[in-house]
């Protein structure tokens, strides 16, 4: 599936969220078929399903080179720790991670949110533009 890039992500979230940004590296001879378990049509159902009854409202991930970066919408009331905790219980999940992690640089047995480093967000338009 290729996109044009420079039409954007259309987005359509109706209440205010926190957004967590985070990135970890891909084994680049991989790359290829970790893009296809990521794709909506191939992803194993019970992984969505997890991410979003653990309370997290949108999720993406983009890549770059072998860098893959994810985006993380959530309301206001998340709790990083306590949502991945429960997350890492849900149907498939840990073998999900067991079998995605072949793709990842990562060390074998992290759960998700220990392989997946938080990135410090530097900049923000809405905040410059309150000053």
């Amino acid at each position: 599936m290729e996109n044009n890039l420079k039409e954007g992500y259309k987005r359509n979230l109706p209440v205010t969220t926190k957004r967590y940004c985070q990135m970890l590296r891909i084994v680049p001879e991989t790359i290829e078929e970790y893009k296809y378990w990521h794709n909506s049509k191939n992803i194993w159902k019970e992984i969505p399903l997890g991410i979003q009854k653990a309370g997290i409202l949108d999720m993406e991930i983009y890549l770059i080179d072998n860098i893959s970066f994810m985006i993380v919408e959530t309301p206001l009331d998340f709790d990083w720790d306590e949502a991945f905790g429960r997350l890492a219980t849900y149907e498939r999940q840990a073998e999900w991670e067991a079998f995605i992690g072949k793709f990842q640089k990562a060390t074998e047995g992290q759960r998700s949110e220990e392989k997946w480093v938080l990135i410090e967000r530097v900049f923000s338009l809405v905040e410059a533009l309150k000053q």
